[in-house]
């Protein structure tokens, strides 16, 4: 196989990037200048290195020196340690997190489980988000689990299949789930909703 069709196989494996649009990447890189490419291949590189993932919520995110394998958000003793905002991606964090509303922890879930098989797919993080909560409800921080997530099918199955899966761990204690949703419209995807919209579905949570 020609290097053409090489870089190209690797920018199909890119969410959402097909046959055609992984050859005008690649020829887009042929008529840059060497520098350019040269630049580009070393963030690649050294994006490894730089950036990690939050132990708790499963944030990437930029390593200081001295820092734990906590975010920031994570590690600081002033965020609100009762409230815990469940979202689908990083993406999504980012949007609320840019309203300046919200001040609890976060947990980014990786995914939305699909609606066709029984199956959870290992890339949605059930697993560790149960053991996320059941560590908060033992030290008897946790008061409340939002599920931020699109309101589009996926997104809403997503919130069935979360409840039930959380509902035995917050039984018999004062631990409420409530989900996103007033002020934000069917369909809408989280991480392009504006900043108002995302302050109202906080506000009016339930």
């Amino acid at each position: 196989m020609d290097p053409i069709n090489i870089l190209a196989e690797k920018f199909k494996e890119f969410p959402g990037i097909g046959e055609r649009q992984a050859k005008r990447f690649v020829y887009f890189l042929l008529h840059k200048n060497p520098s350019f490419v040269k630049i580009l291949g070393e963030a690649i590189i050294s994006i490894k290195s730089q950036i990690a993932e939050c132990e708790s919520c499963h944030i990437f995110f930029q390593i200081k020196p001295h820092q734990d394998k906590l975010c920031e958000t994570c590690a600081n003793p002033q965020t609100d340690q009762s409230s815990l905002l469940i979202v689908e991606k990083d993406a999504d964090m980012e949007t609320i997190k840019r309203t300046k509303t919200y001040k609890g922890l976060y947990f980014v879930l990786g995914g939305l489980v699909p609606i066709v098989t029984k199956d959870t797919p290992t890339f949605v993080r059930t697993n560790e988000l149960q053991a996320v909560v059941k560590d908060r409800i033992k030290n008897k921080v946790l008061k409340e689990i939002i599920l931020g997530l699109s309101i589009n099918p996926h997104g809403e199955h997503t919130d069935l299949y979360l409840r039930e899966l959380l509902h035995p761990l917050i039984e018999n204690t004062n631990v409420r789930i409530v989900s996103l949703g007033k002020g934000l419209s069917t369909g809408t995807e989280l991480e392009y909703s504006d900043s108002e919209t995302i302050k109202n579905a906080l506000k009016n949570r339930g």
